[in-house]
């Protein structure tokens, strides 16, 4: 009986020494730290805007997003542009990581359910946690990692940010 499932590719980086994936079909590219202009009265966790060949796309800085202390630039650190849907519609974000690693693939049975672990951690944007050279490997679901209000916030719409 041959396995219906497909390995999925992914790309690692590291926040904070912790190692994250995103699905390859979500990731538009990825760019050295461009300059990344300050905006006012966003939330926390958006670092600003850059301009990707004429279009406006907004930084996230993943650390403060998931509760971990601020991003440091080093020579390392990197811009990962993916493209999000929310409610139907795709949204085209930069987020910042500390360094991108490699591209991997992984079959659906080297990935365990995300943790569940009390109603206090946030887990529902963890798509499963995989396994690679002896570490463990969060998978992002990367619709799931902002909220509908922050995504407003984000794109400047009826902010519910202060």
């Amino acid at each position: 009986m041959t396995e219906e499932l497909e390995a999925t590719q992914y790309l690692t980086f590291v926040l904070a020494e912790e190692v994250f994936a995103v699905d390859v079909a979500r990731i538009r590219e990825i760019l050295e730290m461009p300059t990344v202009t300050k905006v006012p009265q966003v939330p926390g966790f958006m670092r600003g805007i850059i301009n990707l060949r004429g279009c406006v796309v907004p930084v996230i800085d993943l650390r403060i997003k998931f509760g971990m202390p601020e991003s440091v630039q080093t020579v390392n650190t990197c811009i990962i542009v993916v493209e999000v849907n929310m409610d139907g519609e795709n949204i085209v974000l930069g987020a910042l990581a500390d360094s991108v690693q490699e591209v991997i693939e992984m079959e659906p049975s080297q990935i365990e359910a995300a943790p569940h672990i009390g109603t206090h951690l946030k887990t529902e944007f963890i798509k499963g946690m995989g396994k690679h050279d002896g570490r463990f490997v969060m998978i992002l679901d990367i619709d799931k990692v902002f909220s509908s209000v922050e995504m407003a916030a984000v794109q400047g719409q009826d902010s519910a940010a202060e």
